[in-house]
């Protein structure tokens, strides 16, 4: 997966565009271009066969203007600062465009989590949590769930802060097992959120989810729950694709058969026609959902793209030069920064939930998620018509950089 987009210089591109429709100053953009801080770590972790393995560390703290910093922790072979320092001031800007009184975060260690045993990977995450311990906590920098983590690893990440600093915070982390503090719906979100917004999307158009024809690349937590979130709402899913492959069905797939057949066999391949995962983004559908990861789609495979309507469920699914493309093709894309804003929203609504101790039922984390995206992308859609932006990304960078700009002249410059 290509990631050369994946640079300051072409979220800045973007940026670019968007500030004529602003009201942002040098000072205020001076406080994005620069993250707050950036923590490099060497992490050395005794392996099963007795050998001392040192791995790389990142934490990087993009902007606290608005609030706490949050977002996620990724385990990921060929991870890199910068790649954390983009995707934290991804994060920045979704919490803005979410109405979420957060900065954006993000870090990870460069690692497969694949070649790892359980022992290994808990004792990689407690060392990770502990060289941030001083750092890190639920007013300053709350950590998250990413690619390669999950919610026993954020166990493991509250259990070692607080037996570091001899309390119970269990607002340091989110998306960690309900027993935990964890809150309910936590795992659903982010797919419910892009099913949402795709409905959204069509219905401003005149159109519907009946029938629609539906590819989904990426089939974790987030590709299974959009499935079933549109599926209810009539759709086709025609093609899923996961790490092991995918798999097509032209009149739409078994979606209970096809996660049963995932469960015994760990991938969707072999459950209907396969296909590797080039040729899923590829196949004829209305519409293409990216749950998976950044450089989705790139300069080197945009061209093969036929969905008119792309909705970038992951950050930076669809890089700066793919995405000149797709528009020059009058492909559509929904950018991550509403797209994907399930996820940020509960977990802003689990950390809420730890600060006061008390606990909603899922009815009410639905409510209360579907109603905050309704009114972020309802924002940004408003906003675009009434400045005439050239598409949503430009208006969703627009109302992000307009929340973040108030928010530095009201705090001003210290000392």
């Amino acid at each position: 997966m290509p990631t050369s987009g994946l640079n300051w210089q072409g979220l800045l591109e973007q940026l670019e565009q968007a500030l004529p429709f602003t009201t942002a100053d040098e000072q205020s953009l001076a406080y994005f271009k620069f993250p707050k801080r950036t923590i490099s770590l060497s992490l050395p972790v005794k392996m099963d066969d007795g050998r001392v393995k040192v791995f790389r560390g990142y934490r990087t703290v993009h902007s606290i203007t608005r609030g706490p910093a949050m977002g996620g922790v990724r385990y990921r072979e060929g991870l890199s600062v910068h790649e954390c320092e983009v995707l934290a001031a991804i994060m920045t800007l979704k919490n803005a465009v979410a109405d979420l009184p957060l900065g954006g975060a993000k870090g990870g260690v460069n690692v497969d989590p694949e070649t790892l045993s359980a022992g290994e990977t808990e004792r990689l995450t407690r060392r990770y949590t502990s060289e941030l311990v001083d750092v890190i906590g639920h007013q300053s920098d709350v950590l998250a769930p990413d690619v390669g983590t999950n919610e026993q690893i954020m166990a493991w990440m509250l259990d070692t802060y607080n037996e570091n600093l001899g309390n119970t915070a269990n607002g340091m982390v989110v998306g960690k097992p309900i027993p935990l503090g964890g809150s309910l719906g936590t795992k659903g979100a982010r797919g419910r959120g892009a099913a949402l917004v795709t409905a959204m999307i069509l219905e401003e158009s005149g159109e519907n989810l009946q029938n629609k024809s539906v590819v989904i690349h990426g089939y974790g937590d987030a590709g299974r729950s959009a499935a079933a979130y549109l599926a209810l709402q009539g759709a086709r899913i025609i093609g899923v694709a996961d790490s092991g492959g995918a798999t097509y069905a032209s009149m739409g797939l078994d979606l209970a058969a096809l996660d049963a057949h995932r469960e015994e066999t760990g991938s969707v391949m072999g459950f209907a026609t396969a296909l590797d995962t080039e040729e899923a983004l590829a196949l004829n559908a209305d519409v293409l959902l990216l749950c998976y990861d950044h450089g989705t789609i790139y300069a080197g495979n945009a061209a093969s793209i036929r969905a008119p309507l792309v909705i970038e469920a992951s950050n930076r699914a669809v890089l700066p030069e793919a995405e000149r493309y797709l528009k020059s093709q009058g492909t559509v894309v929904i950018p991550d920064l509403i797209a994907s804003i399930g996820g940020v929203i509960t977990n802003y609504l689990e950390w809420v939930q730890d600060a006061s101790n008390f606990f909603w039922q899922e009815d009410e984390i639905y409510a209360a998620l579907d109603k905050r995206i309704t009114a972020a992308v309802t924002d940004v859609m408003a906003f675009a018509k009434l400045h005439g932006t050239p598409d949503l990304r430009t208006a969703a960078y627009a109302v992000a950089l307009n929340k973040l700009h108030g928010a530095a002249v009201l705090r001003g410059v210290y000392p």
